[in-house]
C-alpha cells in the first residue's frame, strides 16, 4: 500500500471510529453526518468520499464478510460440493475475525452493540445480509450449472450456510469478546458440517 492509499484508509477509519463513538454516546438517529465529519475534522463532502451515508458505516462488516466469500469460492475447486465450499467460504470469515488487529476487534464490538441497541439497525442488517445470500447464490448456481432464479434447492443450500454464520456470530452471548465470536462460528460450522447426511453432494 502506498502513501496515499494508507493516508486513505487512515481517514476512512478514523470517520469510522468518530461515527461508532458518536452512534453510541449519543444515538445513531440523533448523530448526523456534520457531526461526524466535525470529529474528524473533514468537510461532509470529504465524509462522502468514502462513505454513502451513515448506514454505509453500519454495513461495513456484511461489505467485507462477502467480499471474502466471493473471494473465497472463487478458489475453491470446481468440483467442490457447493455447501462444502460455503463452509470454506465461512472459515474465510472466521480466519479474518481471528486475525484481528485489536483495533478491529472493538470496531466488531461497538459494531455489534449498536446493533443490540438500535432495532431499526437490524432490519438494514437483514436486508444487507439477504443481498449477499443473492450474490452468493449466483455463484453456486453457476457451479451447479442451473438457473439461480429457478432453483430452489440453491438457494436453501446458500440459506442454511448464512444461517451458520448468522447463529455463530449473533446467539447465545456469552463473554461478548472478540474471541467468544470466533469460537461461536467455529462451533457453528462444524455443527453445520455433521447436520448433513453423509453422501450429500450439496
Amino acid at each position: 500500500m502506498g502513501l496515499r492509499e494508507r493516508k486513505k484508509e487512515k481517514t476512512r477509519l478514523a470517520i469510522l471510529d468518530a461515527a461508532l463513538d458518536l452512534f453510541l454516546e449519543q444515538g445513531y438517529e440523533s448523530t448526523t453526518v456534520e457531526q461526524i465529519a466535525g470529529a474528524v475534522e473533514i468537510s461532509p463532502r470529504t465524509f462522502f468520499r468514502y462513505f454513502t451515508g451513515k448506514d454505509h458505516l453500519v454495513l461495513l462488516f456484511h461489505d467485507h464478510a462477502e467480499d471474502l466469500m466471493l473471494e473465497a469460492l472463487a478458489g475453491r475447486p470446481a468440483d467442490e460440493p457447493p455447501f462444502t465450499c460455503l463452509m470454506q467460504a465461512m472459515r474465510a470469515v472466521l480466519a479474518d475475525l481471528e486475525s484481528s488487529t485489536p483495533e478491529d476487534a472493538r470496531r466488531f464490538l461497538k459494531l455489534r452493540r449498536l446493533l443490540d441497541e438500535h432495532p431499526r439497525l437490524v432490519g438494514l442488517s437483514v436486508a444487507r445480509g439477504a443481498e449477499t445470500e443473492r450474490h452468493l447464490a449466483e455463484v453456486i448456481a453457476a457451479r451447479r450449472g442451473v438457473d439461480a432464479d429457478q432453483d430452489q434447492l440453491t438457494h436453501l443450500i446458500v440459506a442454511f450456510a448464512m444461517s451458520t454464520m448468522r447463529v455463530g456470530f449473533e446467539c447465545p452471548r456469552r463473554d461478548g469478546t472478540i474471541g467468544e465470536v470466533g469460537r461461536r462460528m467455529a462451533e457453528s460450522i462444524a455443527l453445520a458440517e455433521r447436520s448433513l447426511r453423509p453422501g450429500w453432494d450439496v
